[in-house]
């Protein structure tokens, strides 16, 4: 596997601190990668700004074109980078060939709207006058890339940049850098320096944030370190886009009495898939009393059938979890909830197996609204269920929490369609079809979960500056300049 970084062009060897690479199925080092030191992190910064110049200059179909050959490239090594990812990741393979998919379609997408349009004319306030908005990259744009989604989740910041005319210095999580280290050959057809990809923990992400040369930090991630990229950004006015995870609520309205199954499954897929581990995994569950006890059965009676294994085989449903801290987190929770009055349904064990960070799973009822199995982001595979008594209930405990990056619905009445749309607080509201993703559809969160939108053209324009120009063709004295006494008396 591929564990040099990519600065300028080149491969290099990191030669900052070590970094183990932990299969969690296997629980043993994959490979070790070196961090980027202080030297090659300066590099990879000035590599970035030198190249920004004529990448920007660059006409944007030429861009264009470009990004189509990284879609080509990523299509052709799909096996091989969803064998890297389950590997570092956990993730089945199944969801990884997926996710390459995804990846390319991002690229694709990019590549036609980078060329569709570079601004608008606006009316003149004078005949003789032209007025523009011109929409300019920003420069060097910093990408922060958190482990669950490792491609993707780069690919939503890295594809509107590069079509922007932008030039990239990328941080993977320290937990999964060789997936996102093995793009080095597919991006060597851009020109050297305009992706430079460095590996590290939060000390290299911290220098990424706050050097001067870095125009705009896109990073996805906790709240917690969110915050601490958004204070580093603000001191020195630095553009950001911020995506920091949610607590996703998921409503089953009484007027889905006859396709329950349906909503179970929906229900479970959402919880579960990534072992939980998705920015918008549904995590709190709101179903209409007169529904609760057949959809607590249906949905507890599916998520017994779903098979934990090995993640590169064909029948495996949920892989381990990415580490053990992570499995650790979401122990606690369940727990804490179980210790104040909660029921454990099923689920919650490691599924028979000795080794791996598995976890089963689990299906909670009873949990108290204050504890942090329904307040805080989980991020692993539960799913608490709650009783309520009508929409009003459901639309306030769905606006809840400090989050609001994505919620569920299923429904099959217009008008609660159309409250819903209205009442939520949410970035992305799906309706009986949970978490797909829309190239062309903005993604981001309101409240603590977010500042900004990736995909659509929204995600391009998180990374170009706006510009007015103001054309005079005549050239000739106003009459509202100076002195004054002339145009009063033209008055």
């Amino acid at each position: 596997m591929e564990t040099n970084l990519l600065i300028n062009g080149e491969s290099v060897a990191g030669s900052g601190k070590p970094i183990a690479v932990e299969n969690p199925f296997t629980e043993q080092t994959l490979e070790t990668v070196g961090s980027a030191s202080p030297e090659q992190l300066d590099a990879a910064f000035d590599a970035a700004r030198e190249a920004s110049k004529a990448w920007a200059a660059m006409p944007a179909w030429e861009r264009g074109e470009l990004l189509h050959e990284v879609a080509a490239r990523l299509r052709k090594s799909t096996d091989e980078l969803a064998e890297i990812l389950t590997a570092e990741g956990g993730k089945p393979l199944i969801e990884n060939r997926d996710e390459i998919g995804w990846v390319a379609a991002a690229f694709d997408y990019y590549a036609e709207i980078g060329r569709d349009s570079a601004g608008r004319v606006i009316p003149p306030i004078e005949a003789s006058q032209l007025a523009m908005v011109v929409k300019e990259p920003l420069g060097v744009v910093g990408c922060i890339v958190p482990w669950n989604y490792p491609l993707l989740l780069l690919a939503w910041k890295l594809a509107p940049a590069l079509a922007a005319g932008n030039s990239i210095v990328a941080k993977p999580s320290e937990m999964t850098p060789l997936s996102t280290l093995a793009l080095a050959p597919i991006l060597e057809v851009l020109p050297k320096g305009v992706v430079n990809l460095v590996c590290g923990d939060g000390e290299v992400g911290a220098a990424l944030a706050s050097d001067e040369r870095v125009d705009c930090v896109a990073f996805t991630g906790s709240v917690e370190t969110g915050k601490a990229v958004a204070h580093a950004c603000i001191d020195r006015v630095a553009r950001i886009n911020l995506e920091m995870g949610g607590k996703d609520p998921f409503i089953v309205c009484a007027d889905v009495a006859g396709g329950i199954e349906v909503a179970a499954r929906g229900g479970a897929w959402a919880a579960f898939l990534n072992a939980g581990q998705v920015c918008t995994s549904a995590e709190r569950f709101y179903v209409a009393e007169e529904l609760y006890d057949d959809y607590l059965q249906a949905f507890a009676d599916h998520a017994k059938t779903l098979k934990l294994g090995d993640p590169r085989a064909s029948d495996t449903d949920l892989g381990p979890m990415a580490s053990a801290v992570q499995r650790e987190k979401v122990t606690a929770q369940v727990e804490a909830a179980v210790a104040s009055g909660a029921e454990l349904v099923c689920g919650g064990g490691r599924g028979g197996h000795e080794t791996g960070h598995f976890f089963e799973p689990a299906v909670v009822t009873g949990a108290a609204a204050d504890t942090a199995l329904l307040s805080e982001e989980t991020f692993g595979p539960v799913a608490p269920i709650v009783p309520v008594k009508n929409l009003d209930e459901a639309i306030d405990l769905a606006n809840s929490t400090r989050f609001g990056l994505g919620a569920n619905i299923y429904t099959q009445d217009l008008k609660t369609i159309f409250r819903c749309m209205r009442e939520i607080k949410a970035g992305t509201v799906w309706f009986n079809d949970p978490l797909t993703d829309n190239d062309a559809g903005p993604f981001g969160g309101f409240k603590q979960s977010g500042l900004g939108r990736e995909l659509g053209r929204e995600g391009l324009e998180a990374f170009q500056e706006t510009k007015h120009i103001h054309i005079e063709s005549e050239l000739e004295r106003k009459e509202w300049w100076y002195p004054y006494s002339e145009y009063s008396a033209s008055e």
